[in-house]
């Protein structure tokens, strides 16, 4: 079986570490971990690995966060991929830092490349694992929070967060995403 992981970000080295980028660097850390690199392609960087017979394609769109729908579209044609195979990864807001949480489908949240996907795939009915980046910001700075750096503190506790975002992606792809959630969420 075939599967689209897709980790939600902006390119530049401006945008690396930041929280909008948890996405990215879900999905830098998992090829890391499975010893694979992205290639640049169309409409984003794209690697893959297998999986117990599966095809698991990872994807980090270049088309800035806005717009991230039309490179999830894309691929998802390109692979050839449903919505029952395709996986967001995205920060947010509206979870405590460390908070990972594995949904079916849902709402964008105001989230921008969450209403991206959702208007270019015309659904709301895809996986999304919603990666928690708190909410500790002043009214009306809310665009300066999710694009500042982690603290300290927190830089410490995101390689087991990204450890973990590894763990359910695998068992997204092998068990489905009833079991994992049941595993995995808090």
């Amino acid at each position: 079986m075939n599967f689209l992981i897709v980790g939600l970000g902006n390119i530049g080295p401006e945008y690396l570490f930041t929280r909008h980028n948890i996405g990215f660097m879900a999905l830098d850390y998992l090829a890391k971990e499975k010893e694979i690199t992205f290639s640049q392609d169309r409409l984003g960087a794209i690697s893959s690995y297998k999986l117990k017979g599966h095809q698991i394609n990872l994807l980090k769109p270049s088309t800035y966060m806005n717009l991230s729908g039309k490179s999830v579209n894309y691929w998802c044609q390109q692979l050839k991929i449903d919505n029952e195979r395709l996986l967001i990864l995205t920060d947010d807001l509206a979870l405590p830092f460390e908070t990972l949480r594995l949904k079916p489908k849902g709402s964008s949240g105001g989230h921008n490349g969450l209403k991206s996907i959702e208007a270019v795939l015309n659904t709301q009915e895809y996986a999304r694992l919603r990666m928690g980046i708190g909410s500790d910001f002043a009214k009306g700075r809310q665009a300066d929070f999710v694009l500042s750096n982690f603290s300290e503190d927190e830089i410490g506790l995101i390689p087991f967060i990204l450890h973990r975002s590894n763990e359910i992606i695998d068992s997204f792809c092998l068990q489905g995403i009833h079991q994992t959630m049941n595993k995995y969420n808090q």
